[in-house]
């Protein structure tokens, strides 16, 4: 029998790119002789981190939709066109045996070729609430993997299956490296940690509110690991001036950043959330408003209605300091949420998604 083709697509963000590495880990392993094929947007992430992990991959000329910018629309139906046009090609050329969308400005035009081309297509949905991409693409997905209850509402019920979001594995064993972390970063044993992340790029709103209360967190005898991101390192970076702080472009080791950690500060990305859940140390959840139906806000409520974590809105930042300060101190309360947030984990999301793949394969 002939190798598989497993053409894979998903990008934008790190919450769309590591989900679809860890899936085409995963069927590495199951498939030594498969050959894989990434599709991304030019000049995105994906193009950087896809080739880091050891896979091949191709960048469509596409953007997505801007909200508040509609001037900047007016070339997005030449670069769809674009985009439809180079997805045939390079599925014409590849001739995949699946087609897996994780998400991302590549995955609508990849999968909505490889559906004409009756290639089976699996979608794997973050969210709690699909974006219009996924939307679209579930009406031809054979399969729709998703980590949420309820979401028959906007996909045929009969192709969803709950398996979660793929996490990295390395989380699973956080417990046992508080030590080795400790050590990585070079922190206080006698402090607590304070992880602060607003995604891969960065997250102005929580830049802005971590560098207004640096004194007030130094008062507080925390010390701080804060991730501003990619977009935002040349004008935080000054900070690691800071005793009890230490600013970091991206976080590389996140295993050992959660193992250290004892309060987290957070974006509610689909990833993050799942991670989160996993990690089961207490959460401050601050959902980014500026995303597709607020889906990050949908996210951090399922978690904090069942009370696993704290939800901070980007218009209630006002109110951070009593907020920390009130949770720092109620050793109970974290205790309550760090349970509450780790019976929420879905464990073995990947190898689930990679089932799912297998049976498509071969049926």
């Amino acid at each position: 029998m002939k190798p598989y083709n497993i053409l894979i697509s998903g990008g934008g963000t790190g919450g769309h790119i590591y989900p679809a590495i860890a899936i085409a880990n995963e069927l590495k392993w199951r498939f030594p002789d498969a050959n894989f094929l990434f599709v991304g947007a030019k000049d995105k992430m994906e193009m950087e981190k896809v080739p880091q992990a050891g896979y091949k991959i191709e960048g469509l000329w596409i953007s997505g939709i801007q909200r508040k910018q509609l001037a900047k629309n007016l070339g997005f139906p030449f670069k769809m066109l674009d985009s439809l046009w180079k997805a045939r090609r390079i599925i014409r050329k590849f001739n995949p045996d699946i087609a897996i969308g994780t998400g991302g400005f590549a995955s609508g035009p990849t999968l909505i070729m490889a559906n004409r081309r009756d290639i089976p297509t699996l979608i794997q949905e973050q969210n709690s609430f699909p974006g219009i991409t996924n939307k679209l693409l579930g009406r031809r997905a054979n399969k729709i993997c998703v980590a949420y209850d309820d979401l028959n509402r906007f996909f045929p019920a009969n192709k969803i299956v709950k398996t979660g979001n793929p996490v990295r594995q390395d989380l699973l064993s956080i417990h046992t490296k508080k030590e080795e972390a400790t050590d990585f970063f070079q922190l206080d044993k006698k402090k607590k940690t304070i992880l602060i992340l607003g995604g891969s790029l960065g997250a102005r709103k929580i830049n802005q509110l971590v560098e207004t209360n640096l004194t007030f967190l130094e008062e507080q005898n925390v010390q701080v690991i804060w991730q501003c991101g990619k977009l935002y390192f040349d004008e935080y970076k000054k900070h690691n001036e800071l005793k009890h702080v230490q600013v970091h472009q991206f976080i590389n080791k996140m295993d050992l950043a959660y193992a250290a950690s004892d309060i987290i500060i957070s974006r509610a990305g689909a990833s993050s959330v799942s991670e989160l859940c996993i990690v089961g140390k207490p959460v401050i959840f601050i959902p980014s408003p500026n995303v597709a139906e607020d889906h990050q806000t949908k996210n951090a409520k399922f978690i904090v209605d069942r009370h696993g974590a704290i939800l901070l809105k980007e218009s209630e930042l006002d109110t951070f300091k009593i907020v920390f300060e009130t949770l720092l101190k109620d050793e109970g309360k974290q205790q309550q949420l760090s349970e509450n947030i780790n019976e929420l984990a879905l464990l073995g999301a990947t190898r689930n998604i990679a089932n799912e793949v297998e049976k498509l394969l071969k049926r």
